[in-house]
């Protein structure tokens, strides 16, 4: 029932009270679809979510983590190498670098330093600012992931 201009009373028509049921439901609808889509890319933006990622690789480095957005800093990546390979060598410039072996034996070669000897399982630990390689000594593939983090100074 509503008010007319007359001030007389007006009953509403049935067409009338139907559409006023069916828009609030529409746009309770539609402001509920655009929050959760807001909550969704906010969510996003608020950084890293859990993730299971498979181990497949077919040879030499096959990135896991890249870093930023996907997480907070971390790399990662998934290493097999034939006997007598090695991944090079490289530096971890300010961040520190773990060597998870799985499968295999090899050594880490760190420059001005003893090489290292490893047969899997094993974890390799290879602090900032250090240049070194990963070499395959063994006869079977050699197969590690390797973690890299931003360093923080004590």
């Amino acid at each position: 029932v509503q008010w007319n201009e007359g001030a007389r009373l007006r009953h509403p028509n049935r067409e009338e009270t139907k559409m006023s049921r069916i828009l609030p439901i529409k746009w309770t609808r539609i402001s509920i679809a655009v929050f959760l889509t807001g909550a969704f890319f906010a969510a996003g933006a608020q950084g890293p979510h859990p993730l299971s990622i498979p181990l497949v690789c077919g040879h030499g480095d096959c990135p896991l983590l890249k870093g930023a957005p996907q997480t907070s800093g971390m790399r990662s990546g998934y290493v097999r190498l034939q006997p007598g390979e090695s991944v090079g060598w490289h530096t971890t410039g300010t961040n520190e670098e773990t060597l998870v072996i799985l499968r295999g034996q090899g050594t880490a070669l760190i420059e001005g330093q003893e090489s290292r000897p490893f047969v899997a399982p094993a974890l390799v630990y290879i602090p900032p600012a250090t240049r070194h390689n990963v070499q395959n000594t063994g006869q079977e593939k050699l197969e590690y992931v390797y973690v890299v983090a931003p360093a923080k100074r004590p």
